[in-house]
């Protein structure tokens, strides 16, 4: 069995952070995967793992692939992630700002933002005890919910793949199922419905799926155990990742699948190819879930929205160059877009070693 170091290695990342502080309860991993083009930017997430090693490999697998959504992104910020391992219910003030201590001591080599079962309102008591942070309300001088720009950012990768897989970017009609419908996925929605998409839906959090009906009412319930069974022209995975394997891929009936989730292959060297020959073209989760990384980072520098707006909008054309090199090096998109994120961390990594 392969140990925790040896899985660290072959990932290779930098640094891994345990954090525990038994008055708030706090059980963290604070994983930097890569800082070759700055400080690692990547957000905390909040979830109740069944074990601490699924935890691991959890910030492992997010740091990472932060790393290669920061660096195919342009921006110039390194990859790390953290979790925080409790029921998101346990959420409290004294948990969050231990945790903002605990960044705080790295001393600016990661920031942190919101992700999954975290908000703003989180990042402001973590913004209590470090300036490492980012995404936190607009009223305490930040620029607020990230996920909206998610949601943009994945709406230009599905209409750039529409557009390869149909002759033209419209979703006027096509049926899209919508896996999870929590803040990035109803903003998703929003989009889809706007442009007179068949819009189906589930989830496995039933309130998450009321405020969605209640917002959207001429979307479809489907149920979440039967989701892969269903025809459809496009799989929007939303929720947690690795929900491309071998069960659901072999079931699959659609031609596109483009959604917010991190790390949807379960395994990116079997699943991406196993896409391919199935005839389902696939918009790399890295590359078009950036946008909410695009804004967050966009305060560190100084927060334009106009600037952020037009950084999003550019995975419209990034995410067609990503079908076209997959063609060019016979090879999946997955493939692909981390073949153009590694020469740009490669290329920065030589220019530095010369300075």
């Amino acid at each position: 069995m392969q140990s925790l170091f040896e899985k660290v290695q072959q990932m290779g990342h930098e640094q891994v952070v345990f954090c525990h502080d038994a008055h708030s309860g706090l059980k963290a991993i604070i994983a930097i995967h890569n800082t070759t083009l700055g400080p690692a930017l990547g957000g905390t997430r909040v979830w109740n793992y069944k074990s601490h090693e699924d935890a691991i490999v959890d910030a492992l697998r997010l740091s990472r692939g932060m790393t290669y959504k920061n660096a195919i992104s342009g921006l110039n910020i390194g990859g790390g992630k953290a979790v925080i391992i409790a029921d998101p219910s346990q959420k409290s003030e004294v948990l969050w700002r231990r945790y903002g201590r605990f960044v705080n001591s790295l001393n600016g080599k990661y920031i942190t933002a919101e992700d999954v079962n975290t908000n703003t309102s989180d990042m402001e008591f973590v913004s209590l005890e470090t300036k490492f942070v980012t995404g936190v309300p607009e009223y305490a001088g930040g620029s607020g919910d990230p996920s909206p720009f998610t949601a943009t950012g994945v709406y230009m990768g599905m209409k750039a793949s529409a557009k390869k897989a149909y002759g033209n970017d419209s979703l006027a009609g096509k049926k899209v199922l919508v896996q999870g419908t929590g803040h990035v996925g109803q903003y998703l929605i929003g989009h889809l419905v706007a442009e007179g998409a068949k819009v189906m839906v589930s989830d496995i959090d039933a309130a998450k799926i009321k405020s969605a009906v209640e917002k959207y009412r001429n979307i479809e319930v489907v149920d979440n155990a039967g989701i892969f069974d269903l025809d459809m022209d496009i799989y929007a995975p939303c929720a947690l990742g690795a929900t491309l394997n071998d069960d659901s891929i072999g079931r699959l009936k659609c031609a596109i699948v483009a959604g917010a989730a991190n790390n949807q292959l379960a395994d990116e060297n079997a699943h991406g190819p196993m896409l391919v020959k199935k005839g389902i073209l696939y918009a790399p989760d890295f590359l078009i879930n950036a946008g909410g990384v695009i804004n967050v980072s966009a305060e560190l520098e100084g927060y334009n929205i106009e600037k952020v707006n037009s950084a999003v909008e550019k995975i419209y054309n990034r995410t067609l160059d990503i079908y076209a090199l997959s063609e060019k090096e016979n090879t999946h998109p997955q493939a692909a877009a981390m073949i153009m994120a590694q020469q740009r961390l490669d290329d920065i990594a030589k220019m530095k070693s010369r300075m």
